[in-house]
């Protein structure tokens, strides 16, 4: 029957290409978190529209074994790796030296997709650990930023940026209180440096990932995906019927990079399949984050 619900349609396959071939043939991409995951798969479909890319990671050995699976992604330029971390703004000036030296220039389009994250109830959480999550999803995006639009504007060159955000900047993250501040601030500096740097021709963007499993995920949210699989609900809890393709969310990135999106900058995309809209009729019943986390009673 035509009016049965089947979700949305899958994906072109994998290996196929979002924009023309060469895209981005001459130009040079920093990725940071390009060693592993979403982080990974973006950087692959830089790289399979010509760019010289270079990942960024705190463990020299998932980019080591990244580097040698995007360079066989047909199309690729050169591709090479930096140990980093982010919230060290010092390194962070070193890793641009080591991008530009590797491509003979200025990463010409930054992706900012390393972040940190762990449910917590708030009143759980310590200063050490609200630190850890705010100081490598905020302020080490902040000094990537930063030093990617001096770089820019002391050359009078154009770039552009692509910000990983998340959908609970907008609804609150209940359980992911450090997480959720920090995507929320991600999303206000989207906003704030298109405007700032847009006359300089410096655009940027934020793109918030739904539902895209796979091998690599955090251990907590292949736990939860564990418990929904063996329920059989995973499909059916998304308004698609269906989960992501990591290679959709790269489609996303290299769009929004591109020379084909460059009066689009401000903006945020999410790329979920609605899900972050999602709405009951009548609500559920409230189970407070600490039974839900498995946690007991709160003592001080």
């Amino acid at each position: 029957m035509k009016n049965l619900p089947r979700g949305l349609p899958a994906p072109p396959p994998s290996g196929a290409a979002a924009l023309p071939a060469g895209t981005y043939a001459g130009q040079a991409v920093l990725v940071t978190g390009g060693g592993t995951g979403l982080g990974k798969a973006i950087a692959a479909e830089f790289a399979r529209l010509g760019a010289d890319v270079v990942i960024a990671g705190r463990r020299p050995e998932p980019l080591e074994a990244a580097c040698a699976e995007l360079a066989a992604v047909p199309g690729a330029g050169r591709v090479t790796a930096a140990v980093c971390d982010i919230r060290d703004h010092e390194r962070v000036a070193e890793v641009f030296d080591a991008a530009a030296a590797a491509s003979g220039r200025t990463p010409d389009v930054l992706v900012n997709n390393a972040a940190a994250n762990f449910p917590c109830p708030a009143e759980d959480l310590s200063p050490n650990a609200w630190r850890a999550v705010v100081d490598i999803t905020l302020t080490g995006t902040w000094f990537m930023t930063r030093e990617f639009g001096r770089r820019h504007l002391a050359a009078g060159t154009p770039g552009s940026i692509v910000s990983i955000g998340a959908s609970y900047a907008w609804t609150g993250g209940p359980g992911f209180a450090h997480s959720a501040a920090a995507k929320a601030g991600v999303k206000n500096l989207v906003e704030t440096l298109a405007v700032e740097w847009g006359p300089y021709g410096i655009r940027i963007n934020g793109l918030v990932p739904g539902l895209f499993p796979h091998e690599e995920m955090a251990r907590h949210i292949r736990d939860g995906l564990d418990r929904t699989v063996a329920a059989g609900a995973l499909a059916a809890r998304q308004p698609a019927l269906r989960v992501g393709e990591p290679r959709e969310l790269g489609w996303a990135a290299t769009f929004l990079a591109s020379p084909y999106a460059r009066f689009i900058t401000g903006h945020t995309l999410v790329v979920d399949g609605a899900n972050w809209q999602r709405r009951s009729l009548v609500n559920p019943d409230v189970v407070p984050v600490r039974e839900q986390l498995g946690r007991g009673p709160f003592t001080g």
